[in-house]
């Protein structure tokens, strides 16, 4: 009989470990029911999509894409985060701003080394990136909204669903409201 090495049975048993999820991911939390409702009846699905795209675009978003055909509308906005603090910033005992000088260590075969470097998103900020995309049929409407945020290095921190009732209903609303200048003149 072949003897097996103790790494390899180490790493079988750690395979054996391995557990597959119970689910899928999903939006945490789950939007919120205000983010699906009826198309008005009086008004078709093209209408309401040049109204979607002109209340956007007027709250300071910038369209990512369209797609008339499918009635999706996807759009976006950014904007700068004066004085976010980012609580995965201290997570390794480096204090906040510090990774601006590079840094030190002693490597495997004895030697000293350093690191110099200056710079690392001194001029950089925070920035928060809302996205919104609109799903527009003959009978219903559908808004996905989620709010990412980025440190001063341009490393994701925070991300999550914001389809919240809120919104939603303020969307609604105002595109209830909203009528599309035609462009015609005096």
């Amino acid at each position: 009989m072949k003897s097996i090495p103790i790494s390899l049975t180490c790493l079988l048993a750690l395979a054996g470990c391995q557990v597959t999820p119970d689910r899928l991911p999903q939006a945490e939390p789950a939007p919120s029911a205000a983010c699906y409702f009826s198309n008005s009846a009086e008004r078709d699905s093209q209408e309401v999509l040049r109204q979607s795209v002109a209340l956007l675009t007027e709250s300071g978003f910038e369209l990512n894409s369209t797609d008339a055909a499918l009635g999706l509308v996807s759009a976006s906005r950014t904007q700068a985060l004066r004085g976010y603090y980012d609580p995965y910033d201290n997570a390794y005992g480096y204090g906040r701003g510090i990774r601006a000088f590079g840094g030190f260590g002693i490597g495997g075969g004895g030697g000293i080394g350093i690191g110099m470097g200056f710079g690392g998103g001194l001029q950089q900020q925070p920035v928060e990136v809302e996205r919104v995309s609109l799903l527009i049929h003959d009978d219903h409407i559908r808004i996905s909204r989620d709010i990412r945020r980025f440190d001063h290095l341009g490393d994701m921190r925070e991300s999550y669903s914001a389809s919240n009732d809120d919104f939603c209903q303020r969307f609604q609303t105002a595109l209830e409201q909203y009528r599309v200048p035609t462009g015609r003149g005096l």
